[in-house]
């Protein structure tokens, strides 16, 4: 039979673990705290260790769901690491939010080991850890997906095979880049409406209702400049104008607005860049030339 490790039963964690115990896989689970260790006492097809080596012992598959980075490298190389214990050939599928370098590192050593290492980061929220609806982004071959998917399958109901190994957690860094940033100019933009005297709810009502609640990457960009199109709708030339219009009333109103002031001082590098009658989603290619990006399949007028 199959043997199953799974290491880190915290909020994504613990509902992940249960849903490998549930569809049958033998599962030793282990965790550092006892309350979450405990939670599993009892449940048939699981055994609660003792320690990460413990839980290894002898598994041909281990799961890694840890906040860290350095609690990965802990669990698997430390004094009572999993990866001395695992079977030979065995595969770790981490499934932590850590740093893309430390996993490749890890990834090395386990190799030298006679060990396999996928990385899988997972999206959405504790709800579809439980049940089971989680997105799972994979960076392996695609022989080592397959072997892993009847385990994946428990987690998440849309599994995406990204690249090779390390693409997946690159790909989770991106997508949390674009949310957090998305929280502060959330956060900024309310801030901005309530020192203005506007009713909350009015405001949240309209912008849930434009392009910018909806979002760019859903609405302008896909039609624009991701379809090669920089006709402009709306120039990044105006776009500056209504930007610096915006920041001035935010002045007068003590409205601090650090992200516009940084993308007030992009927008007006639309005119020495030569584009600034492009439409506004053209500043994905001002950016891209600021960077030195490829300029494979890279749309210009």
């Amino acid at each position: 039979m199959t043997q199953v490790a799974f290491i880190g039963l915290g909020v994504m964690g613990a509902p992940m673990a249960r849903r490998l115990i549930a569809s049958r896989f033998a599962t030793s689970v282990y965790d550092v705290r006892a309350d979450a260790r405990a939670a599993f006492s009892g449940l048939d097809n699981c055994r609660v260790a003792t320690s990460p080596a413990d839980a290894a012992a002898g598994a041909d598959y281990l799961f890694t769901m840890l906040p860290e980075s350095s609690h990965v490298d802990e669990v698997l190389f430390g004094m009572q690491g999993a990866a001395q214990s695992l079977a030979n050939n065995a595969l770790v599928v981490e499934m932590s939010t850590g740093d893309p370098r430390r996993t490749m590192a890890m990834a090395e050593s386990l190799e030298q080991m006679g060990k396999r290492m996928i990385d899988c980061p997972v999206g959405r929220t504790p709800a579809d850890a439980k049940a089971g609806t989680l997105l799972i982004l994979v960076g392996g071959s695609g022989d080592i997906l397959e072997e892993a998917r009847p385990m994946l399958a428990c987690f998440g109901d849309e599994i995406v095979h990204v690249g090779p190994f390390g693409s997946a957690i690159k790909l989770k860094l991106v997508n949390n880049y674009m949310t957090m940033v998305g929280m502060v100019m959330t956060a900024e933009t309310l801030m901005f409406g309530r020192k203005l005297g506007l009713d909350r709810d009015m405001l949240v009502h309209v912008l849930q209702n434009t392009v910018a609640g909806r979002g760019q990457i859903n609405v302008n960009f896909p039609k624009k400049v991701l379809a090669g199109d920089l006709s402009a709708d709306f120039p990044l030339r105006l776009g500056l104008k209504d930007l610096s219009l915006a920041l001035d009333l935010a002045k007068s109103a003590g409205a601090p607005l650090l992200l516009g002031g940084v993308s007030r001082e992009l927008f007006a590098l639309a005119a020495p860049w030569g584009r600034s009658e492009q439409d506004c989603t053209a500043m994905l290619l001002l950016l891209e030339d600021i960077a030195h990006c490829d300029n494979i399949g890279e749309v210009r007028c």
